[in-house]
This record gives structure tokens, sequence and C-alpha cells, in this order.
């Protein structure tokens, strides 16, 4: 049986109590089903020959039978608003209580029925008849109630997609809140063992194949895509057949994001173009990697950054023993404390302030504060800016690392995980090469030391702080136009939590020296999500081409020549290495002569015009 709404405050008492009155109803209507239930038993037990039955006997037994659902449905707190209606768990308590009345009842009747004239058999023939009446009152209210809450006419005509767990939990709560805006006609699925599927009387009536023809025969207006592990895409392929088919489509968060919460229609939401092109749900069963993490003392730096801050977040949830956020940006810091403790007064502990290129800073730090871990995420990292002022890229990415990597040794820090970028595999840019030799530095590190120090390379994180998907929308909210480097150009996305999930596994699956990269599956076109996001504006904007920016890639690539591509413990997760290299042999010059030497996709050639009028 499923569960009605909690109820609701103006069914309650003064002190928040469901009133008693509704328990002593259902108390009453519990009573008259056993009363019925012994009177049928004794009728058909004498085939209706009135004259032999023992009528006060008879009443007397009932009587009995009422104080012990009374006393005893009390007990199972069927009477105290413990359960919910019709809930699982109030089915479960109301059979105790049923058998347990029962088996008292039949005492008597055992060793007195003759003398009473009350066959002994009656209380057998009555507890099953007493059962299916309480049962039958109860479905009856589940069905009241149901038509009592069922969202109006009004409601959008909503089609479900996806049958499992979610689907079914959203139809409940759409047909039980009638101020629900969407009711579901129909569900969706594509596992033929859901083919015959229904909740709640809502009915699989297709796959994705017959998306339109369910349309057609419900006149639905909504779409909901409810699967906890929808990949970027398979939401892609169902959001293009259901807009085509002139429906507006919404979708619930990824699984992991719901399973923190009760689920609830505020979960759902409008699709989004992270929806689009970042969702890659891996499935590493976090909670366990992430043990490594409990009652250790636990320093991110760059903790003030978009990618730092969810990082801080991930972590505190894996019950550290300390964790340090360092940054040297205040208003980051600020930013990242409010997100972990609820506030962002500054004057704790948690926030360091300092810079990673201050060496003397940083020991001081380290060998004070003694850290077990250290997730290594300040960097420079926007690629053109760099092109202009490369020994910004050496003084942070390259020297930066190099100061906190000795830090951590002087600090005797156990695992070291340092963030990298797919920009690293086969570098053509000054970022791409800084990124490199700090993963060089890690990987000696690492062989120095004998400990896990190692690195973990992902592609565009989508909604980090100056990265393309916020600048495209600046460009769509002021009109435009929207400027495209390359028609051709592709690049791999991730979402800020889906990054860190990957950089907190990292530390508990990774070896000494190791980089680890996660499958992003396809490469996305960067024109295609501009036109997506124009589309989902609903403006006509017009798309520039500005051409290939020095040092940028037309396809970036996650894992380089001469690196391998072993998976032994995932599926979807990499484990390439690099060779390390030590700061004696670092060279400024000759790293500068080598960067500079590299191939540059500078093609400035493609400068052109896209016409709002062509974008589809």
């Amino acid at each position: 049986m499923e569960l009605e709404p909690e109820p609701r405050a103006s069914d309650r008492g003064r002190n928040g109590e469901v009133p008693l009155v509704r328990f002593g109803a259902q108390f009453v209507l519990d009573a008259i089903a056993w009363a019925v239930a012994l009177l049928l038993a004794v009728i058909f037990r004498y085939e209706f020959s009135f004259g032999e039955i023992g009528w006060a006997a008879l009443f007397g037994l009932i009587l009995l039978a009422t104080v012990l659902q009374l006393v005893i449905g009390w007990g199972y707190a069927l009477y105290k608003g413990r359960y919910t209606y019709g809930s699982f768990e109030e089915v479960r308590a109301l059979v105790f209580a049923a058998l347990s009345v029962f088996a008292i009842l039949s005492i008597p009747v055992l060793i007195f029925g003759p003398i009473i004239d009350i066959a002994r058999s009656a209380t057998v023939i009555a507890f099953p008849i007493a059962v299916i009446l309480m049962f039958a009152v109860r479905y009856a209210k589940r069905l009241f109630v149901e038509r009592k809450y069922k969202p109006g006419s009004e409601a959008n005509r909503t089609i479900i997609y996806g049958a499992g767990y979610l689907g079914a939990t959203l139809i409940r709560r759409m047909l039980t809140d009638p101020t629900s805006k969407f009711l579901p006609v129909a569900l969706i699925d594509d596992d033929p063992l859901k083919s015959n599927a229904q909740h709640r009387g809502v009915r699989v009536q297709g796959t994705f194949h017959d998306l339109h023809r369910v349309v057609e025969k419900t006149r639905a207006t909504d779409l909901v895509i409810c699967i906890g592990r929808a990949d970027s895409s398979l939401i892609r392929r169902i959001s293009d057949a259901a807009t085509a088919a002139g429906l507006r489509v919404k979708v619930l968060p990824p699984l992991e994001t719901l399973l923190e919460r009760k689920t609830s229609l505020a979960d759902m939401r409008d699709i989004s173009i992270e929806d689009l092109i970042g969702r890659h749900p891996v499935d590493t069963e976090v909670e366990t990697i992430a043990g490594y993490l409990k009652g250790k003392k636990v320093l991110v730096t760059g903790a003030g950054g978009s990618i730092g801050a969810e990082l801080c977040r991930q972590i505190a949830k894996y019950g550290p023993g300390e964790l340090i956020m360092l940054d040297r940006d205040e208003t980051g810091l600020q930013g990242a404390q409010i997100g972990i403790s609820g506030h962002g007064l500054l004057d704790t502990r948690d926030v360091v302030l300092a810079d990673i290129r201050d060496q003397v800073a940083l020991n001081q730090i380290f060998v004070e504060r003694r850290p077990d871990v250290v997730f290594h995420a300040a960097a420079l990292k926007h690629l053109p800016m760099l092109e202009q002022y490369p020994d910004e890229a050496w003084k942070t990415n390259v020297l930066g690392t190099l100061n906190v990597l000795e830090a951590a040794r002087t600090a005797g820090v156990s695992t070291f995980v340092n963030i990298s970028t797919d920009k690293a595999a086969n570098p053509t840019s000054v970022l791409g090469h800084s990124k490199r030799v700090a993963e060089k530095l890690t990987a000696w590190m690492a062989e120095e030391t004998g400990r896990t120090y190692l690195s973990v390379r992902f592609g565009n994180v989508i909604g980090s702080r100056g990265s393309m998907l916020p600048t495209f929308t600046s460009l769509i909210e002021s009109g435009g136009p929207l400027t495209v480097t390359h028609p051709d150009v592709t690049r791999f996305f991730m979402t800020i939590p889906e990054a860190c999930q990957l950089v907190v596994q990292a530390g508990g699956i990774g070896s000494a020296g190791e980089v680890l990269i996660l499958d992003m599956g396809e490469p996305v076109k960067i024109l295609d999500v501009a036109q997506r996001m124009i589309s989902m504006s609903g403006k006509d904007i017009e798309i520039v081409f500005t051409g290939l920016r020095h040092g940028e890639k037309l396809h970036e690539e996650l894992i380089g020549q001469n690196e391998t591509d072993e998976r032994p413990l995932h599926p979807k997760i990499s484990h390439a290495r690099v060779n390390g290299i030590s700061p004696q042999r670092l060279d400024k010059r000759g790293w500068e002569e080598r960067m500079f030497a590299s191939p540059r996709n500078n093609d400035t050639s493609i400068i052109e015009r896209l016409p709002a009028g062509d974008i589809k």
C-alpha cells in the first residue's frame, strides 16, 4: 500500500499533534470490524440457525474483542498517529495486533465454547473476516484521499519517462498534492521488463519510439525525465524527441543529489544546458572510498575558487577531523566558509589566507597545522590570459605547486591530490605546459616520499568562474553576438560536483605517481552548445566565429602520447603514468623554448558570422 500525504497543519492540534478524534474513529471502525466478523462467523458456523446461538455469550465476546483491540492496538501504536494511513508499517502493525486479539480471544472460546453455545471454530472464522474488513476500510480511505488530493483538471497532463523507483515516487507525490501543476497520464520506459508496469493507475504505454503516439493519445503537454543515472547523451536524445513532439521537458537532479534529501516536486526543474552536456554519473561507491578522510586533517588550496569550494563541501560530508581552507582570495574564502559552516565570519582556524607562491608562509602553515591529506586546487587557468603572461603560469602553476609539494613533504602529508586539466595531455598552450610540469613534479615527489601523491585530470568544468557557459549566458542576456572560436571546435565537459567527486575518489583509489582520468564520454561541439543555449533562451542571437586563440587546440585530448589507458578498478576511470621531473631539472628558459616550439593550432583565418536566422 502507498503512503498518503502527511497530515497538513490545519489537521493538527495546538501542539502540532494530529487530533485524537481521527484515531478514535479509526478504532471504532476496527471494533465494528471485529463485531461484524464474530457475528458472521457464528451465523455461518450454525448455518443461520439463530436459536442455537448463545447471544449473550456472543455479545460478551464482541465486547472482549473491542477491549483487546483497543489495548493491543494502542500498544502497537495504531491509534497514536505513529503511522501514515495505509502505509506498509501500519498494515504490519495491524496484522500483529489482530493476531494477538485472535490468540487471546480463542482461549475462552476453546475452554467454554460448548457451555456458552459458541462454536470453538468461531474465532478461526472471524479472524480473516476482521482483517479483511479492516484492510478494506483503510483501502477505501486511501481511495478517498487520492481523489481528494488529486490535482484538478487545470494541471498539465504529464508523461513520466522512467517507470522505476523515482518515477513511482514522483507519480505518488503528483497524485497526492492538490496544488500540483502536473497530472501524470502515462509512463514511458525502454526496459522490456517494465512494459506492463503501472503505478497508481498510470501505465507504461510504450518506449522512446512510441513517444509521438503516446502524446497524441494522452494529449500530454509536459514530460519529466525521471531516470536517476541518466547521462547527458540520453537526456539530449529524450529532450530532442520530446521537443519535436511539442512537449515541455523537465528533469530531476542526478541520483546522488536526490539521495541527500527526500524527493519532492520541488526537485523537478526545467532542463538546463548542464543536463545536456555535463552529466557523467560514475558509481564508484564514493562513501566507502572516501573513508581515508574520516578523522583526518584535510587541507585544500584554492578553496575560494568554484572547484575548491565545492570540493570542501564534499569533503565535509565524510567527517574529517579538521578541514583547512587555504586561498589568497579573502572573498572566495568567505564564500567557502558560508557554504561549509553557515557563516562568513573569517575569524576561525578553518580559513587560512596565504599565497602558494610564498614558500616561507606555506611551510610555516603546513608545519603548524600538520595536515594528513592535501587537495591542491590553486592554479591560474585562463588559457588566453596565460598566453599573454606566461611568467604568471610559471610562478603559480609550476613554482607554486612545487612549494605546496615541498611543504607537504616537510609536514609528512600522506595523501596529496593535484588537480590538473586535459590541456596537460600533449600540451600546446602555456596553461597546458605548466599543468603538465605540475603533474611531473607531483610524480617526482611520489617517488621521493613513497606516499600517495597523484594527479587528477579532467576537461572543462561547467559553471566554474570564468568558464564558457557563464560567459555564453552573459552574452545572450546582453543581446549578443555570441562568440565561438571555430565551428568545429570540441571540448569535454563535466559539472563541478562531478569533477570534485572524481578528486575525492582519486585519493582513495589512486596509486603514487598516477594521473587519474575520468572517461567523459564523447566530446561536445561548442557550436552545438551555443545553438542549444540560444534556442533555450528564445532570443534571436547571432554567432560570430573569431578563430582559435594562440595555443588553443581544435580538439582536446584526455590521454597523451606514450601514456597508458589502464582501468584496473573502474571501467570509466583511467590510470595513466607520467615521468617525474625533479626541481633541479626545472629550467625556465628551456621550458619557454620548448613551449613556444610546440605546434600551435592558431587558425585566425576563420573570422565570420553565423546570422541568427541560420541557427537551428
